[in-house]
């Protein structure tokens, strides 16, 4: 199931998440969870914490996170952040000006992975919910994640978004119906930044 986050919650975590890397930019230290955080965000959750530039146009500017609840929710927060911001291998590192300026937060809490269940690949389609469900695919040393909000905004199919995830993985695009690949699907409770460190909004 879904973790169940208030709005309040789920804002308290953006802004944990904006004050880590704006602390992190600004002097190199990372922040703990402050004594005001709620009990609840201590409870282990995966979290991924997505930035995007929004001038002159909306783009992806990093994402990074984790699929399983290793850490508490707030700790996992404000790691996921600071790597979202300085270690996506994909972007350049974000400066303090450009994040204060013109980046959103996109924070996505996780549910547990579950393997999807027929057995033939090809109807692995049936039982992926487009706009509800995030992917996971992997084989052998190979594995990528993408998350539910991804093929809505792509305009994909779920067999388009299966593919998409194998190539993230590093395979081919039909590695899906290999029977040795693994497929999982996963939900998310997102909560997002409509302007750079505006109010916070549960995504629908």
């Amino acid at each position: 199931m879904t973790p169940s986050l208030t709005i309040r919650e789920g804002q308290f975590l953006v802004t944990l998440a904006r004050t880590a890397i704006s602390e992190y930019l600004l002097s190199h230290t990372k922040l703990d969870p402050p004594m005001n955080t709620p009990r609840s965000l201590f409870e282990k959750a995966g979290v991924f914490i997505t930035l995007h530039s929004v001038a002159p146009a909306q783009k992806l500017r990093g994402c990074i996170g984790s699929l399983l609840p290793t850490e508490p929710l707030a700790v996992a927060t404000i790691q996921s952040a600071i790597d979202a911001a300085t270690a996506d291998e994909r972007f350049y590192p974000l400066d303090l000006a450009e994040f204060k300026s013109s980046v959103v937060i996109e924070l996505s809490v996780l549910t547990l992975p579950e393997r999807l269940l027929s057995e033939a690949p090809a109807e692995r389609l049936s039982e992926i919910r487009i706009g509800k469900d995030g992917l996971m695919v992997e084989h052998g040393i190979h594995r990528g994640i993408l998350l539910p909000q991804v093929a809505p905004e792509q305009n994909w199919t779920a067999e388009e978004f299966l593919n998409h995830c194998c190539i993230k993985a590093g395979l081919p695009a039909e590695a899906w119906l290999d029977k040795r690949t693994r497929v999982e699907r996963f939900q998310a409770t997102i909560f997002e930044e409509k302007t750079p460190d505006g109010e916070v909004h549960l995504k629908e």
